[in-house]
């Protein structure tokens, strides 16, 4: 789907994955980026730098009231055909702590919530509104939807968020076929170690190690990399229903 002048969504646009996409989808020609992103995000910043064709809608990926004040807003410029979503959170939960007590019930109940369930909140709501839209190049709306290796080879400590990517990959099949009828795409993208926000947070020796875990590339991956990836999918009419690796050839040992 050729995306000149187009409405589109990014979710965790201010940063990151999400922040890269923006950049991509702007400098292809679409007509209007949201950006979605929490309250406490610089996404106000973000939105102003990148001119008038970005606009910044706080929201909680949770929220049916919050996501459709930013499809509302998405709406406003021209129907909406792309959403990208980024938006997540990650969290370590052991089922045994070192204490012999039992893993938190509240953090794996937080990430899954906000990743799967607000994977799957923002997917329907998308959806309900691509339907509506007159096809275009023969899609009324791509949905590119954001999960990990961890889906596959989730490590010590991550049950929580690799359980809730797992979900995201057992979606995107099932939400394919769904709205095939209705000529909406849906595929996921499956990043390995990139350089985000989060890893920025690690020592140097920590992000080197991990970059040495990456058969070739030997290094993290870059931003814009999974951007040039959601692009290609929108672009091809032919991807739907598949989760594609984006990792180096990375694959995670148990700790």
């Amino acid at each position: 789907m050729d995306i000149n002048g187009v409405s589109a969504v990014v979710t965790g646009g201010a940063s990151g994955l999400g922040l890269a996409t923006v950049r991509r989808l702007l400098d292809g020609g679409a007509g209007s980026v949201v950006i979605a992103d929490l309250p406490t995000s610089n996404g106000e910043g973000v939105a102003a730098e990148l001119g008038e064709r970005a606009r910044f809608v706080p929201a909680d990926v949770r929220s049916e009231a919050e996501m459709n004040a930013v499809f509302d807003a998405a709406c406003e410029a021209a129907p909406l055909r792309v959403l990208v979503h980024c938006a997540g959170r990650g969290g370590a939960v052991r089922l045994v702590g070192r204490d012999g007590q039992p893993g938190s019930l509240e953090i794996y109940t937080e990430v899954v919530g906000i990743n799967l369930i607000g994977t799957f909140n923002v997917l329907r709501l998308a959806a309900a509104r691509m339907a509506a839209n007159e096809p275009l190049d023969g899609d009324r709306g791509v949905c590119v939807l954001t999960a990990s290796v961890a889906a596959f080879e989730g490590q010590i400590g991550q049950i929580p968020y690799a359980s809730a990517k797992a979900g995201i990959v057992g979606m995107t099949i099932v939400a394919a076929r769904d709205l095939a009828g209705k000529n909406i795409r849906v595929c996921t993208i499956a990043p390995g170690t990139f350089d985000t926000p989060l890893l920025a947070r690690l020592s140097e020796d920590v992000r080197s190690s991990l970059a040495a875990t990456v058969p070739h590339p030997s290094r993290l991956g870059q931003p814009d990399e999974y951007a040039k990836l959601a692009l290609s999918i929108i672009d091809n009419g032919m991807l739907n229903g598949e989760t594609v690796r984006l990792d180096g050839a990375i694959r995670m040992a148990p700790r």
